[in-house]
């Protein structure tokens, strides 16, 4: 699989003093879906062996790992009949040997089976540590409802209650946060993670055209809003898409990493399965909020607008 790698680490343009710690090496895979399970798996394996052997200490894979995206069109019966277990189901399973065969993290996500009578489930991210332990879990929070990605008809929003987790990784530790996709378009999601503590953002993604408008190619957008994102709250994002046509959906990949300042430090081609890797110097994130204290100046008393329930004309009038 073709390797992109950063071009060195960025000055850090706030900096003062001098980290204490060494940059963190990432990977990323970029990815086409194939209806074929055994050359899926491993073109996979040959991605985090590639960023493996290229010093990755852990690599982030797209939104619903070894699924076809299935919200393109409405479901037909039971739509959780495609999901599966989050433990012993086959997206942690090949996370789980592939941290162990290559002595990485490995982040995944998957379609996780959640019973509760509704015939839906979760969007789930996980991280595999090299021991083969789930060390990291958390749920999709927004869910799309718009033609070619009708996700609420699929997926069951994750609970409220610890919606937003960091997790720290390593040692030195990396503290990581796990959104997924839509949320990715939500400030408030990078604000609660960045007041968390989070240093990385990694949004598994699976993004690509609009049926219902061919000619608009929000790729640019999405790409601009998670990195303004980033800048806001000091935060590296990683951001692994899928390319290829499923369905109803060319999925545009573009994958990359940005840092606090918005920089893009390495990024794949729309339409070619890539590898990323890069350095991320995590002290940036201090440099850059030392200089610019968005969350020291934040006035939450000013703010109560935000969590009120969703106002009826910002309901949207779907016809049926």
């Amino acid at each position: 699989m073709k390797l992109i790698q950063a071009n060195g680490v960025p000055e850090s343009l706030a900096r003062v003093d001098q980290p204490g710690t060494a940059p963190v090496r990432v990977g990323v895979v970029q990815h086409e879906w194939v209806d074929d399970p055994a050359a899926l798996l491993e073109t996979l394996r040959d991605g985090i062996r590639t960023a493996a052997e290229a010093g990755a200490s852990i690599v982030f894979l797209p939104e619903l790992t070894l699924s076809r995206y299935p919200a393109d069109t409405l479901p037909a019966g039971t739509p959780s009949a495609l999901a599966e277990d989050l433990e012993s189901g086959p997206t942690v399973t090949f996370a789980r040997d592939a941290a162990r065969d290559f002595g990485i993290h490995v982040h995944a996500s998957l379609y996780e089976r959640a019973d509760e009578g509704d015939g839906l489930g979760f969007n789930t991210a996980v991280v595999v540590a090299p021991s083969g332990e789930v060390v990291a879990r958390t749920r999709k929070t927004h869910i799309p409802v718009t033609a070619g990605y009708y996700e609420d008809k699929y997926f069951r929003p994750g609970p409220p209650d610890d919606a937003y987790p960091v997790v720290a990784l390593g040692d030195p530790a990396l503290r990581l946060g796990l959104p997924t996709c839509w949320d990715e378009w939500f400030p408030e999601v990078a604000r609660l993670y960045s007041l968390g503590g989070a240093e990385v953002l990694c949004y598994p993604t699976a993004i690509g055209s609009e049926p219902d408008h061919p000619d608009f190619d929000t790729q640019p957008l999405w790409q601009q809003v998670i990195v303004g994102n980033g800048i806001a709250n000091g935060l590296f994002m990683v951001v692994p898409n899928r390319f290829g046509t499923e369905g109803l959906i060319t999925f545009y990949g573009s994958s990359f990493i940005s840092d606090p300042y918005g920089r893009v430090l390495v990024q794949a081609p729309r339409d070619e399965a890539a590898v990323l890797v890069a350095d991320l110097d995590l002290a940036q994130r201090r440099d850059w909020l030392e200089l610019f204290p968005f969350l020291e100046t934040r006035r939450p008393d000013s703010y109560a607008a935000l969590t009120a329930p969703v106002r009826d004309e910002h309901r949207r009038e779907v016809q049926q």
